[in-house]
């Protein structure tokens, strides 16, 4: 297994006092679980170091032989501005702590405030870099309208401008190590969204993905964080939790907006200590995977009702995937079909078949409540039953509701609405009848066969009107 370096970018540790420097080095590796560090004892090597690329974040010591901190931090905010630097002094001054941040110094240290406050703000500036460094990266993506891996995203079949912007975007913060959040409706595919994220961020290592809908507290934290032998009733050997499992990958958390709240206070925990607490053990342990949740919930409105953490809402949504419904993405359709057609006739042992034009039609006039996962299930069910010749729209009309008397009679009386409800003027039944003939004709792009059947009338009834 590959070691993963975090941050992405280097962070240059700068200090002459050698053992200052292997201390610093040991509380960002151990504690912070930073690992990209390099380290530079004479200050005369910074400057080249910074030109030869791959630093974002410098750890600078205030007093030092040959080029001093105060003149190297006015060096490196003049000549590399996109790296970011964070002074460390021996003593505690005002004047020219305040004289740093004024100079573009990120913040002002010192030495004796302790090794979490110091952890604590090198992982802010981190934070801070990645931001940077992705908005930079979205805006070059967008003005360019390219994608630089297509190869992560051939799973997903589309043709959609708005899935392409999300591609776009997944390219610009496939490397941050913040938790991305990824909503829609059931159905569009988020898992397979998650999959193009790992496969950007961190394919060599592996993607561990647990369903979190229904797991009460207990089951839950067992089931990411693992337990020690003995830790309680029925703990007879230890287990590693899904965190450990999935190492320096991805960590997918399904249904995210169904956990339970004493659950949700867990994984708050866990994103902000990045290190979590076998059951049974008082040691902690490193959390290197990244985190990406998914949910079909409106998080928005559950954390405002109350039952899901604000806090925790906030954390998650570091980074906002919103998957569109497939009646958003029309344009699919096509080769969504025949990617489904393909897919189940190989699953089947069959022949794919061809479909009439109409088909896809009828597919365009439907809005698809259960999106992709809905479209598939037609397909396999018209293949399944799919006998020779070109194959039959039957089965798309039954599922859809369109198909027999029973089933316009039904959806007839569900009617939400009375469309003349409204009118001052009543039409009359033949104007009433033409208004309904023309407008299932728009919507089935003036194919008469499937506007008959969209109103329940017959072929020849259809005709007999058009000719009247």
């Amino acid at each position: 297994m590959s070691e993963h370096l975090y941050p992405s970018f280097t962070l240059l540790l700068v200090d002459d006092e050698l053992p200052w420097l292997r201390s610093l080095s040991m509380a960002l590796e151990g504690p912070g679980g930073i690992t990209n560090t390099r380290t530079c004892s004479d200050s005369r090597q910074v400057l080249p170091l910074l030109a030869g690329g791959g630093i974002g974040l410098v750890l600078l010591d205030l007093t030092m032989p040959h080029i001093s901190g105060e003149e190297l931090l006015g060096r490196i905010v003049e000549e590399y501005p996109d790296v970011a630097v964070i002074v460390l002094s021996g003593m505690n001054q005002v004047e020219t702590a305040v004289n740093c941040m004024r100079h573009g110094a990120f913040d002002y240290l010192v030495k004796t405030m302790g090794e979490e406050r110091i952890v604590d703000t090198v992982r802010r500036a981190i934070r801070m870099q990645e931001l940077l460094r992705e908005n930079r990266a979205m805006r070059n993506r967008f003005l360019s309208d390219t994608l630089e891996h297509a190869e992560a995203f051939a799973e997903i079949v589309t043709g959609s401008k708005a899935m392409r912007s999300i591609f776009q975007y997944i390219e610009a913060v496939a490397r941050s190590s913040q938790p991305i959040l990824i909503t829609g409706e059931s159905g569009v595919g988020k898992e397979l969204v998650a999959r193009a994220v790992h496969r950007l961020s961190r394919p060599d290592e592996p993607m561990v993905s647990v369903n979190v809908a229904g797991l009460d507290d207990s089951v839950f934290a067992d089931t990411l964080f693992g337990h020690k032998k003995g830790a309680f009733t029925g703990a007879d050997e230890p287990r590693s939790g899904m965190i450990e499992r999935a190492g320096d990958g991805t960590l997918f958390l399904d249904e995210i907006g169904d956990l339970a709240p004493a659950s949700q206070v867990k994984l708050l925990r866990l994103l902000q200590e990045e290190e979590f607490y076998p059951l049974g053990s008082d040691t902690p342990k490193q959390m290197r995977a990244r985190i990406v949740v998914a949910t079909h919930r409106n998080l928005a409105e559950k954390q405002a009702e109350g039952s899901f953490r604000k806090d925790l809402f906030y954390r998650l949504r570091a980074h906002h995937l919103h998957i569109p419904p497939l009646r958003e993405r029309k344009e699919d359709l096509s080769l969504l079909l025949d990617h489904f057609l393909a897919e189940v006739s190989a699953s089947l042992g069959r022949k794919k078949p061809a479909y009439p034009r109409e088909l896809l039609t009828l597919l365009a006039a439907y809005d698809f409540p259960g999106n992709l996962r809905e479209l598939k299930g037609m397909v396999h069910d018209a293949v399944s039953t799919h006998s020779g010749g070109t194959l039959s729209m039957e089965s798309f009309l039954r599922a859809m509701g369109l198909s027999g008397d029973q089933a316009i009679t039904r959806r007839q009386e569900t009617a939400a609405e009375n469309p003349f409800a409204a009118c001052e003027r009543l039409p009359t039944m033949t104007e009433a009848l033409d208004l309904l003939v023309s407008e299932a004709l728009r919507r089935a792009s003036n194919n008469q066969t499937l506007a008959a059947r969209m109103i329940g009338i017959s072929q020849p009834a259809m005709s007999k009107r058009m000719r009247r």
